[in-house]
């Protein structure tokens, strides 16, 4: 997708997005065979459960018939939330991954998984696992030296936290909504009932 094409999309849909009370995360589009397929990234610091994802699907594909931004030919349209292993490129990622094991590649070419602990406006606090019996340490981190971060799924993790974890990765996963020929689908294959029926009346 061109820039001039990714600016324009987020300039119309950006709005709309927030007006649901959520942030756009990402655009793109891709072309599979003969088809397009417009993939929009929404999140929250509170998440987006699929209800509000079928929402604003609705609400993103009524502004993009009204509109030319997709240009002629038929497309899809897919909203869902970021993945489990999501990157973290702005501040309120960072806020949101508190709790969150994050395995970061640094400026100066090193390496650190650690777990968030603390978000300020110059960097985090982490705390590093401990190997070999040895204590976890704690780590301050400036954003300035971190040049990717992005979160890890755990699978061994007993504690409470882990059980929020894994709801969330679940949760992160599941979360997709697709649009398109005149219904709503989500990942697990099961269709909106609603728009099923009005895609028959029609």
């Amino acid at each position: 997708m061109s820039t001039t094409q990714s600016e324009r999309l987020r300039e119309l849909l950006e709005p709309l997005v927030s007006s649901q009370g959520l942030d756009l995360e990402e655009i793109e589009v891709d072309s599979v065979g003969r088809k397009r397929v417009l993939r929009v990234v929404v999140d929250s610091d509170e998440g987006a459960d699929l209800d509000a994802i079928a929402d604003v699907s609705r609400a993103l594909s009524a502004k993009l018939d009204e509109t030319d931004a997709m240009g002629q030919g038929e497309y899809t349209l897919e909203v869902g939330t970021p993945g489990a292993e999501r990157e973290l490129g702005e501040h309120r990622h960072y806020v949101r991954a508190t709790g969150r094991l994050v395995r970061f590649q640094l400026a100066d070419g090193g390496e650190v998984v650690a777990r968030i602990l603390a978000v300020d406006d110059e960097g985090v606090d982490v705390e590093v696992p401990g190997v070999k019996g040895r204590r976890p340490t704690t780590r301050r981190l400036a954003f300035a030296d971190v040049a990717k971060a992005r979160v890890q799924v755990e699978f061994n993790r007993k504690s409470n936290a882990d059980s929020a974890d894994s709801a969330d990765s679940a949760h992160d996963a599941d979360n997709t909504d697709s649009s398109g020929a005149g219904r709503v689908e989500d990942t697990d294959g099961v269709e909106d009932t609603e728009d099923m029926k009005e895609e028959e009346e029609a």
